[in-house]
Formats: C-alpha cells, sequence, structure tokens
C-alpha cells in the first residue's frame, strides 16, 4: 500500500469510528443476506462480536503503516477462524460486506481513491490471513 492509501484508509475509518457499533450490525446483515450460509459460524453473543470486529478494525487500520506489527495477530486470527470453521471462499464475500458497510457509513466521503485503498487494504490482508491458515495456493 502506498502512504496516501494508508492515509485514505485510515481517515475514513475515523469518520465511521463515531458510528461502530451500528456500522458493525450493518456488516453482519450484509454479510448473513449475501452469504447466509454463514450465519450458522456464529454461534455466540452477537453483540460481542461485532465488538470484537470493530476492535480488530481499530488494530488493523491504525497498524497500517507498519503491517509487521500487525501480521502476527492477524496470522492467530487466521488460525482460530479454521477452528470456527471459515474457508477460503468465505474471505472474498466478507471482504464485499465490508465494502459495501464503509460505503453506506461513509456516503459521500466514499470516493473511488477510497474504495481502492480499502479494497487494497483487504487485499493484502486476506490474502495472508488466507495464506496462514490455508497454505499458500488458498491465497492466489
Amino acid at each position: 500500500m502506498t502512504p496516501q492509501q494508508v492515509t485514505l484508509v485510515q481517515d475514513s475509518f475515523a469518520k465511521v469510528a463515531p458510528i461502530a457499533d451500528q456500522a458493525a450490525v450493518i456488516f453482519y446483515d450484509r454479510l448473513f443476506e449475501i452469504a447466509p450460509q454463514v450465519r450458522s459460524l456464529f454461534k455466540g453473543d452477537m453483540a460481542e462480536q461485532r465488538r470484537k470486529l470493530m476492535a480488530m478494525l481499530t488494530v488493523v487500520v491504525n497498524g497500517l503503516s507498519k503491517l509487521d506489527t500487525i501480521l502476527p495477530a492477524a496470522s492467530a486470527l487466521a488460525k482460530r477462524h479454521v477452528a470456527y470453521g471459515a474457508q477460503p471462499a468465505h474471505y472474498p464475500v466478507v471482504g464485499a460486506a465490508l465494502l459495501w458497510t464503509l460505503e453506506k457509513g461513509l456516503g459521500d466521503a466514499w470516493t473511488s481513491d477510497v474504495a481502492s485503498a480499502w479494497g487494497e487494504a483487504y487485499g493484502i490482508l486476506s490474502g495472508y490471513m488466507m495464506s496462514e491458515a490455508y497454505g499458500q495456493a488458498a491465497a492466489e
């Protein structure tokens, strides 16, 4: 990612942070709408799951300028998700739900440059997580 893309992701996320709870609800509603088969993977308290999502996104977004500091946590998270039943095919669907949520939350601030920056960030991290969880072939 370029420094400009990192800034775009961080600045746009700062605009979503005040509505974090609402954004997390929108994200999971959208995820279950476009991929109803993943609903069964979420067995716990969804309020807690939404808090975890936003906390994880905060860590990732804040660490984008120094990826090496967040990769160990991303690796551990990816491996935990395997135990929950996550599959490589779920990563693009999660990405689509995330980008859709950000677009809705940001409104006019969701520009093509912001969309591209978020797509790049998600692509890098999801590719890394898939390779950690399932091997390099899954990430390609």
